[in-house]
């Protein structure tokens, strides 16, 4: 099930973004209270200001929190290849991964996001994480360039 977050939501949320086999080709480290809380108010201040978002994954059967799967405009300096297209992103907790929810969620979002008049999305995976450069690959993706941000190498993807 998909929801916007609310504040209640922190805790499960610095349970996420603190796990490192969550971030770790996302951020490179776990996040901090700090930096969770910052991520919830910048998912709220893009639903406020653009009317897209992220969105809170939850397990349909007990309300459980499963992850985050949304798109976003972040005007990354280091990106300046991505130009327009906001980007789309997606994290799950570990005993959520391989199971087909990530694909399922971004599926919807996408569908919703096109409806709106978002065609054209990117993302940007690090190159050692297959899982999710195979997933974004079967929901149209196609690689278009790679970079190096911060310490972080990427592979750029384009769909639309």
């Amino acid at each position: 099930m998909l929801r916007a977050h609310c504040p209640a939501d922190f805790h499960e949320c610095l349970r996420l973004w603190s796990d490192e086999n969550v971030t770790k080709y996302i951020t490179g480290r776990p996040s901090t209270s700090e930096e969770v809380w910052g991520r919830i108010l910048r998912y709220a201040g893009h639903w406020e200001l653009l009317g897209y978002g992220y969105f809170l994954v939850e397990d349909k059967f007990n309300q459980a929190l499963v992850g985050e799967v949304g798109i976003a405009h972040y005007h990354r300096d280091a990106l300046t290849s991505f130009g327009e297209p906001p980007e789309a992103g997606w994290a799950l907790l570990p005993r959520y991964q391989g199971l087909g929810l990530a694909r399922e969620a971004l599926t919807a979002v996408l569908s919703w996001a096109e409806k709106k008049g978002l065609r054209k999305t990117t993302c940007r995976i690090d190159p050692r994480n297959l899982a999710s450069i195979k997933l974004a690959k079967r929901l149209g993706y196609e690689k278009y360039d790679e970079v190096t941000v911060g310490d972080l190498q990427s592979v750029l993807l384009q769909r639309g």
